[in-house]
């Protein structure tokens, strides 16, 4: 009953807001670390809404996600600026090497890698994000070395 809590909170803080979904969601996912979908319930009947047009919401959104994310974020930059200087090879590395794909968490619940559509380094790519910090010019033997220095990487 954790999430409960700061859940019934933020819906007495949103409900009355036009519009307030959005913020709300994101408001839950800062507060808990994810929207828990047992949750659409109390959030549709907050929001005067219906289940599927919060779960719409959730699913169009990348940045939502439905189960807590690992210890440590890794985010790979898919824009074209890194696509042209390697990240779709870089990507693949990180697959193989986590054993995992986008969205996903690794099975220690150490690393979820996401993707991202740009990072605002593009004169230095390709980038990646680790938790709050932005990587230049990351090639796999690099990201092999930055995920290593997370202690959670093997």
């Amino acid at each position: 009953m954790q999430p409960d809590n700061p859940i019934t909170n933020l819906l007495g803080q949103y409900r009355d807001i036009p519009g307030g979904l959005l913020p709300l969601l994101h408001a839950i996912q800062r507060e808990v670390g994810y929207i828990p979908p047992d949750r659409v319930p109390a959030i549709a009947h907050a929001m005067n809404l219906s289940r599927a047009e919060v779960h719409g919401v959730i699913s169009a959104y990348h940045d939502f996600r439905t189960e807590p994310a690992g210890r440590h974020t890794l985010q790979i930059c898919r824009a074209e600026a890194c696509q042209a200087m390697g990240s779709r090879a870089l990507e693949d590395h990180a697959k193989q090497s986590l054993g995992v794909d986008f969205g996903d968490t690794t099975a220690d619940g150490a690393i979820t890698l996401e993707r991202v559509y740009c990072l605002g380094n593009c004169a230095c790519s390709p980038s990646v994000r680790i938790d709050d910090s932005v990587h230049a010019r990351v090639d796999p033997a690099r990201l092999d070395a930055l995920l290593a220095e997370l202690g959670e990487a093997g």
